[in-house]
């Protein structure tokens, strides 16, 4: 387990800052600068997810000497769903610890190098929490079964509470482990008589109550900012319209098909670039069929709670690529329990179980490389989602060369440019041109040149940024007056 988690945190550590920040990011990067700044945070129920992602990420910072937007780094605030990454790789094993230990570090080893959560825990986005505290709470809820004890319950509770305060739609997975976990009892044909029941019943109503009232507490303590912020509370509440509203009709560009997230497994070949997990996937499907034939009562629930939660995601259009990564864990599990079976015959079986995992292993390591390290904003990896390109990283240096003045950027997309601009003592942002555009250094979208270019009164040279793929700034920098 060891060397697994030294695997999982080298993919999710290593070269943390390299990719450009995308604008999610870079979003969410200023609110936590906020937060550190002002030691305030005030949850927005249209346009954000919870607070857990700010208030971790901001403690973090304050222990590596950040204390303010201008001082964090890209490093810094990847860190936070990076670490929990890898929590969530020992978790997946401490919850499938009672199924065997062959079948716990097989999947621990397949989400260590899974390339979807590898890409997206290095990503400053909630996801990646969301996964862990999931786990984190089924890991609970499983030992609180088992010994009745408080503090699985208290915990349970607590994991709860912080899926609720990572993201809005915590209850869509608590839900459907609850079907998964109910639907694998009737599956096993479990009966018990009332009179048995009966005594079960009145043990179990004080812990699920207990368990409610711990995670309620929670969420409350992040959404109401600790209590300074008691307003959070009803807009913790208040965030389901708009969401329910995205749901029903997706923004235009994130309407997906139905069968959108399967294609991220399967092979897909886009401008040369070749995108496979195929092995992965024939081994996840291989379990499930082991696991509906002649799985136990665990692995059963696990193949319900995967198939109920890709039902629930498929028949959403609203679909993003870092969903993903919530459909990647159950699939772990699914894929080990083949060669977990294999490794516990004699002979050649156990032989090939070993070459299967070594094989599919190492076919997800040279996607890792691919999608992670060479080619991570790259508009034809499947993960990099209307990413930043490269060359907005330039923005840095051109405003350090523009020496004194406004900076001005005027377009109806910037983001993620209030990140590399965030040294800037006098920097603003136009959706409109304004009447007096001129500045020390300006960043123009196309459909603005030619009215800022009338505008001007300097002299300026002209070139280009590239916001992101097919979106291209004009950026005009004030050349220095002459004697």
């Amino acid at each position: 387990l060891g060397a697994i988690l030294a695997l999982a945190a080298w993919l999710r550590l290593h070269d943390l800052g390299s990719r450009p920040m995308h604008a999610d990011e870079a979003n969410q990067a200023v609110k936590l600068g906020a937060l550190l700044e002002r030691g305030e945070y005030r949850f927005d129920p249209y346009d954000h997810h919870g607070p857990t992602l700010y208030y971790l990420a901001g403690g973090l910072a304050v222990l590596r000497g950040e204390r303010s937007l201008a001082a964090l780094t890209e490093t810094t605030v990847r860190l936070t769903p990076a670490v929990a990454g890898v929590l969530a790789v020992l978790l997946l094993a401490g919850v499938m610890a009672p199924l065997g230990w062959t079948p716990a570090l097989l999947a621990a080893l397949f989400l260590a190098v899974a390339p979807a959560s590898v890409y997206y825990s290095r990503y400053f986005v909630q996801e990646t929490l969301l996964v862990t505290f999931s786990l984190l709470a089924l890991l609970g809820a499983s030992h609180a079964r088992r010994t009745g004890a408080l503090g699985w319950i208290v915990l349970t509770g607590a994991a709860l509470g912080l899926m609720q305060a990572t993201k809005a739609t915590a209850p869509v997975l608590v839900a459907v482990a609850a079907l998964a976990w109910i639907g694998s009892r009737r599956w096993q044909g479990e009966t018990e008589h009332h009179e048995a029941r009966a005594p079960r019943r009145l043990r179990t109503a004080p812990a699920i109550g207990l368990t409610l009232l711990t995670a309620v507490g929670v969420a409350a303590l992040f959404y109401s900012s600790f209590g300074t912020h008691p307003a959070g509370l009803r807009d913790a509440l208040a965030t389901y319209l708009p969401m329910t509203g995205r749901v029903a009709g997706a923004p235009a560009g994130h309407e997906k098909p139905w069968w959108y997230y399967g294609s991220l497994f399967w092979r897909q070949t886009n401008g040369g670039y070749v995108w496979d997990q195929t092995p992965f996937l024939v081994l996840a499907l291989a379990g499930a069929i082991l696991a509906f034939g002649r799985g136990g009562r665990g692995f059963r629930a696990v193949l319900l709670y995967g198939v109920g939660l890709a039902t629930a995601l498929s028949v959403v259009a609203y679909k993003t690529p870092w969903i993903v990564i919530h459909l990647v864990t159950p699939l772990c599990v699914l894929a080990a329990i083949l060669p977990a079976w294999g490794a516990q015959r004699a002979g050649w079986w156990r032989g090939l179980a070993a070459v299967v995992v070594a094989g599919v292993v190492a076919w997800q390591l040279v996607q890792v490389r691919q999608a992670v390290f060479r080619r991570p904003a790259d508009p034809r990896n499947p993960f990099a989602y209307v990413h930043s390109a490269p060359d907005v990283k330039k923005a840095s240096g051109l405003l350090s060369a523009a020496g004194t003045g406004v900076v001005r950027v005027i377009s109806e997309e910037y983001w993620p440019l209030p990140w590399y601009l965030r040294n800037g003592e006098n920097v603003g942002y136009w959706t409109q041109p304004p009447e007096d555009c001129d500045g020390a250094l300006l960043f123009v979208s196309p459909a603005f040149v030619g009215t800022v270019r009338e505008r001007l009164q300097g002299r300026y040279e002209e070139s280009y940024l590239g916001l992101r793929p097919g979106f291209l700034l004009h950026v005009f920098r004030r050349r220095p007056e002459t004697p």
